[in-house]
C-alpha cells in the first residue's frame, strides 16, 4: 500500500512540535533535508533549541541513533569506531562507532580540531567508513545532524570547506517569538521531555518518502534557473569560491523535497527562491577584501540572485 506523503509529513511535524517550540520554516527545512537524503548543520548561540530540534526529529523516527558531544580531545576513532584484538577468537574485530547509525548527532562539532571533524567526510559522502583498511557500510537511511556555536565564540574551530560543502543545509534557529517562547515554558512546566517522545514512522517510511522525492519533476527551465544561480555565485568576486557542482545537485534535490512537502509533483521557481539561502550560503566564503569591508554574505547572495532571470511558467507544468 502506497504511503500518503502529506499525511505522514504532517504527522512527523506535529510530533516534533510536542517538544520543540520554534520557527515553522526551520522545521520545514529540517524535514526537507531529511527527505532529500542530506545532512544538516544547525548554528546558533547556546540555549535556543538546536539539540532539542535534532532529538525531536530522531525520536519521531523508529531508527538507530548515535551521538557524540565533541570536545578538544575527541578522537576520530570516537566517531568511526576502532579495531580491537579479541583474545577469545584470536582475531581483530571491528567495534562500530556512533557514526554507524541511521541518524548521527554531533553536538558542538566545531569544538573539536579539524582532524577529528574530517573523520565524518567519508561517511557523509559515501555512507561508509574505512577503519584499518577495511570498509564498513552504513545501511538504511543516513543523516548527520551537527550543532555548532558561532565561530566567534571561544574554543571553536572553523569547519573545513570540504566538510561544509557536504552539509546540504545550514540553519540558524534564532530566538523564538513570544508565542513560541511561552509555549516552550508551558512544555517545561508540564514536563514534556524529548526522551519521552514516541516514534510516528519507521525507517522504511522515510526511505519511501525519499524515493518519492526523486520522482518529482524538474523542468529544463527550472534546472537552467538553478544553474544560472550557481554560475552567478562563481562570478561574484566578493566570494572566495563559488558554489560547487555538489551544491547545485543539493539545491535540485532540496527543491524536489520542498515540492513534495507542498503536495506537488513538480518543482516551481518559488521552491528555488525559498531554499537557495540555506543550501548555498554556508558554501560561499567571503574574499579577504569582503571580510575586511565587513560585507554581509547573506546580503550579497540575495542581491546576486535578484539579478538572475526567473523562468515564467504560470501553469507550473
Amino acid at each position: 500500500m502506497a504511503i500518503n506523503a502529506s499525511e505522514l509529513i504532517n504527522k512527523i511535524k506535529d510530533n516534533i512540535k510536542t517538544t520543540f517550540a520554534g520557527n515553522e520554516n526551520i522545521l520545514d527545512f529540517c524535514l526537507c533535508c531529511l527527505l532529500s537524503n542530506g545532512h544538516l548543520l544547525l548554528e546558533d548561540v547556546p540555549g535556543v533549541g538546536k539539540t532539542t530540534l535534532a532529538l525531536s526529529l530522531v525520536h519521531s523516527i523508529n531508527c538507530s541513533f548515535g551521538r557524540v558531544s565533541f570536545s578538544p580531545d575527541t578522537l576520530p576513532s570516537d566517531i568511526t569506531g576502532l579495531t580491537i584484538y579479541n583474545t577469545a577468537t584470536k582475531a581483530f574485530e571491528y567495534r562500530p562507532g556512533p557514526i554507524m547509525n541511521n541518524i548521527f548527532l554531533g553536538d558542538e562539532i566545531n569544538r573539536t580540531p579539524p582532524k577529528t571533524q574530517s573523520a565524518l567526510l567519508e561517511a557523509m559522502q559515501e555512507h561508509k567508513v574505512t577503519v584499518d583498511g577495511e570498509t564498513h557500510e552504513i545501511k538504511g537511511i543516513f543523516m548527520v545532524i551537527a550543532t555548532q556555536n558561532p565561530i566567534e565564540f571561544a574554543g571553536t574551530y572553523p569547519l573545513p570547506e570540504a566538510q561544509l560543502d557536504r552539509f546540504m543545509m545550514k540553519l540558524s534557529l534564532g530566538y523564538p517569538s513570544k508565542e513560541d517562547e511561552l509555549r516552550l515554558a508551558d512544555m517545561f512546566l508540564n514536563d514534556k521531555k524529548v526522551e519521552t517522545l514516541g516514534s510516528v514512522c519507521s525507517m522504511k517510511d522515510i526511505e519511501e518518502l525519499q524515493e518519492l522525492v526523486k520522482k518529482v519533476t524538474v523542468k529544463d527551465s527550472v534546472l537552467e534557473y538553478i544553474h544560472n544561480i550557481i554560475v552567478a555565485t562563481r562570478n561574484e568576486k566578493r566570494f572566495m569560491t563559488g558554489a560547487s557542482p555538489r551544491a547545485m545537485l543539493a539545491l535540485v534535490r532540496a527543491c524536489q523535497a520542498n515540492a513534495l512537502m507542498a503536495g506537488r509533483d513538480f518543482v516551481k521557481p518559488d521552491d528555488v527562491k525559498r531554499l537557495y539561502v540555506p543550501v548555498l550560503l554556508h558554501r560561499l566564503p567571503l574574499s579577504v577584501e569582503a571580510r575586511m569591508s565587513h560585507e554581509d554574505p547573506d546580503t550579497i547572495l540575495r542581491s546576486l540572485i535578484a539579478t538572475v532571470k526567473v523562468p515564467i511558467d504560470p501553469a507550473g507544468n
